[in-house]
């Protein structure tokens, strides 16, 4: 039943109260879409860098030599996301890409100093703090989340499923317009 809330203008509202099992949930994703911004915040204020680029450099330092689909598939994200990432590493001169091999179209990835620089001033975890949370948790409850996430995202008409495969340092930081 709704009840009703008046505002500092004094004009009177009718507002459907939240279902408290709901508004605690509700309260849960907030607390998590924050701890994700202010950590991506913290990476870019120390490093000048995207999240999503301090993620990339490091799968790249921890595997030197990757090639971008390899890096593609360790981040679980578009090809063409990664080879973005990519140039503007090499633009930054963070990253080189080497040819090797008799296909001269494939590279291999590697760290230059001023990215491992990088890498020792800013905060970890490198890959998020909610992927790493997530890495973290047993096989029963991921389960257990993915099951129940996917019954939510199914009550969300404006799901956008290209979101799947983008990072998350990049969702969160998109600005408007």
């Amino acid at each position: 039943m709704p009840r009703r809330n008046s505002v500092a203008s004094g004009v009177a509202l009718t507002a459907t109260p939240v279902h408290a099992d709901a508004a605690l949930v509700l309260r849960r994703f907030r607390q998590i879409f924050n701890a994700v911004k202010s950590h991506f915040q913290q990476l870019e204020k120390r490093s000048g860098l995207a999240g999503a680029k301090i993620w990339a450099l490091s799968v790249i330092q921890q595997h030197p030599g990757i090639g971008t689909g390899a890096l593609a598939l360790a981040m679980d994200v578009h090809q063409s996301t990664t080879s973005n990432l990519v140039k503007l590493l090499i633009e930054r001169e963070l990253v080189e890409a080497r040819k090797s091999g008799s296909d001269r179209r494939s590279v291999q990835l590697h760290v230059l100093p001023a990215g491992r620089k990088i890498l020792k001033e800013v905060p970890g975890p490198y890959i998020g703090v909610l992927p790493d949370a997530l890495e973290r948790l047993d096989a029963v409850t991921l389960k257990n989340l993915n099951r129940d996430l996917s019954r939510l995202t199914a009550l969300i008409q404006e799901v956008d499923e290209e979101a799947a495969l983008t990072p998350l340092a990049e969702l969160v930081s998109r600005r408007p317009g």
